[in-house]
């Protein structure tokens, strides 16, 4: 009786201590800053992935424009 509660025990501890975005049904997206010159990308930055907050964080970023170039994040 005792092994089984102990078994049980360790399998709660162990399904609650897993965070990934993918295991838990959370929302993650890869996202990256794209730079555009007259409609067309001339430069990419680094994806990274994003998930839940900060991932709405990132969307609500608005496109900033310098120079006629126009960088914005995009996620997939």
């Amino acid at each position: 009786m005792k092994r089984k509660l102990l078994y049980a025990a360790g399998f709660i501890i162990m399904t609650c201590s897993l965070h990934s975005c993918e295991l838990l049904g959370g929302s993650c997206q890869t996202c990256q800053t794209v730079s555009y010159v007259n409609g067309y990308p001339t430069a990419y930055g680094t994806e990274a992935q994003y998930c839940d907050d900060e991932l709405l964080a990132i969307k609500a970023i608005a496109p900033t424009t310098t120079g006629g170039v126009t960088t914005k994040w995009e996620c997939y």
